[in-house]
């Protein structure tokens, strides 16, 4: 049976690495619970697998251990941030605490975010924003990282550039947490990690020709990932990618163009109030009808229901809570000597702790 951990135990594991890596007590805490909340929703290449990496750039001094995001330039619903390459999750709660009061009030409140580390789990910022009834649109690029080819280029020009949108509903939230790329970088590295294939051609070789060995992003000249659509729809995925670039790289103004070396991340948050239009009630009775003929839409014999985006991630996350958080298995062996290094005791699993 596999071993299940109380989140609360990963929570204070994980803070304990941070604090004693040197970050800050704000900033541990707040990378500390995103990256455990992705894992309890099931976006195991966006939880605790992080934080090895995390951990590496505060060592190195990439990730600052302390500090503030200056604020660039700021309207009653607009506002610019520079986080100077502070951990996300820290910058990320602080944008939001600042633009849902002024969504509230102004019914649209919007953050563009430049030179910011990275943000996790874009799913595990939705559902508080949801629970106040508002809608809530994230994206997220990386202006130093090309791994994502154009439709009919070989080379790499941009980033997956992942896509969060929070949808207030009366059955529930809509949760999207998709890339504007077929896989992500994290979902093709574990691929590579555990020497597995994909099972479709998302990936091309530097010389143009699909395959699904994700192998082929560490040649030399590299290959690359394909956007939505693969290799015969793929500008339709682009579409989308070069929408998520100008909403991120371009409002910033510190995007590709300025051709940065370290990785980070270019965000772009936009709080809705649909009260200002046609009401909440009205949006969340309209996102429901919407859901419930989706789930009852007629299926083919044999075929699973119908789920919304997010159904999944948080019927896992009620399962967890219940049972305990199942790590991914290559999890705590890659946190084992940063927990050795730094004095941190490992957390015990629920079956060692009923002992």
């Amino acid at each position: 049976m596999e071993p299940r951990y109380h989140p609360a135990d990963l929570k204070k594991f994980a803070r304990a690495l941070l604090r004693q890596a040197g970050l800050a007590a704000a900033p541990a805490r707040d990378v500390a619970e995103i990256l455990v909340e992705g894992d309890l929703l099931g976006k195991t290449t966006h939880g605790l697998q992080l934080l090895p990496t995390y951990l590496r750039e505060i060592e190195t001094g990439k990730m600052p251990r302390s500090g503030a995001p200056k604020v660039l330039r700021q309207s009653a619903a607009t506002l610019l941030l520079d986080a100077k390459y502070i951990s996300g999750p820290f910058v990320l709660r602080r944008a939001l605490a600042w633009a849902v009061p002024r969504a509230k009030k102004h019914g649209v409140a919007t953050v563009s975010i430049r030179h910011c580390h990275h943000i996790a789990s874009l799913i595990a910022y939705l559902p508080p924003v949801t629970a106040r009834k508002l809608m809530i649109i994230l994206l997220c690029s990386d202006p130093a990282n090309r791994t994502v080819s154009a439709p009919g280029g070989v080379d790499g020009v941009c980033s997956p550039n992942p896509v969060g949108v929070g949808i207030p509903s009366l059955g529930g939230p809509i949760l999207i947490d998709t890339t504007t790329s077929t896989t992500s970088n994290g979902g093709a590295a574990r691929l590579r990690h555990e020497g597995r294939k994909f099972p479709a051609p998302i990936f091309q070789t530097a010389r143009g020709e699909p395959t699904d060995d994700p192998q082929v992003l560490l040649t030399e000249p590299p290959g690359t990932i394909f956007p939505i659509g693969g290799p015969a729809l793929a500008h339709k995925g682009f579409g989308f990618v070069t929408l998520v670039e100008a909403l991120t790289n371009g409002l910033t103004g510190a995007g590709r163009a300025t051709k940065p070396v370290r990785w980070g991340a270019t965000v772009f948050i936009q709080i809705i109030d649909p009260q200002f239009f046609g009401g909440r009630g009205a949006f969340a009775r309209e996102s429901q009808f919407f859901a419930q003929a989706c789930r009852e839409s007629k299926r083919k014999p044999g075929a699973p229901p119908v789920r919304m985006p997010g159904d999944h991630a948080l019927a896992v996350k009620r399962e967890q809570l219940a049972r305990g958080v199942a790590l991914h298995p290559s999890i705590l062996p890659a946190l084992r000597p940063w927990a050795e290094k730094l004095g941190v005791e490992l957390p015990a699993s629920l079956k060692q702790t009923r002992r």
